[in-house]
């Protein structure tokens, strides 16, 4: 059986993104989709580890050093040496960064209202019940979980 699902899903993506980073710098905020990704986890939880990150955001852990060091360069986070573990990277946010927590969650809530301008409060509920069936089937299936 073939469905449009995965299609309408990468389109979704790709158009969620493009209009969510006009949507930060219109607001002033020059960070890109995958910086916000990371400051959202940080948000929540400061002084992570890469991998940490990695497994919070299911963002590869190349990609999240990548962006990590673009974040740095911005002074949005510091990287510090784990005093536990010197092996180990500290991610953790700037003042900057911390400042910068509730305009990026009005723009995330103007999204949010985009994304669900059409919906019903059962509707929306619904399609997110969906969507986590999704993610949980796909997590599961992740090769480091087999």
């Amino acid at each position: 059986m073939e469905t449009k699902g995965r299609f309408y899903i990468t389109q979704i993506k790709q158009l969620q993104d493009r209009i969510f980073d006009r949507l930060l710098l219109e607001n002033g905020m020059e960070i890109s989709g995958g910086q916000g990704r990371i400051l959202f986890i940080l948000w929540k939880t400061d002084n992570l580890t890469i991998s940490e990150i990695s497994e919070k955001t299911s963002l590869a852990k190349n990609t999240v050093s990548v962006v990590i060091n673009g974040m740095v360069n911005k002074g949005i986070v510091e990287r510090n040496i784990n005093p536990k573990n010197r092996r180990q990277t500290i991610v953790s946010l700037t003042e900057y960064a911390k400042s910068m927590q509730e305009k990026y969650e009005a723009v995330s809530q103007q999204m949010n209202m985009l994304f669900y301008q059409d919906f019903s409060e059962k509707e929306q509920n619904q399609f997110e019940r969906y969507l986590a069936r999704i993610l949980e089937t796909l997590i599961k299936n992740l090769p480091s979980n087999k």
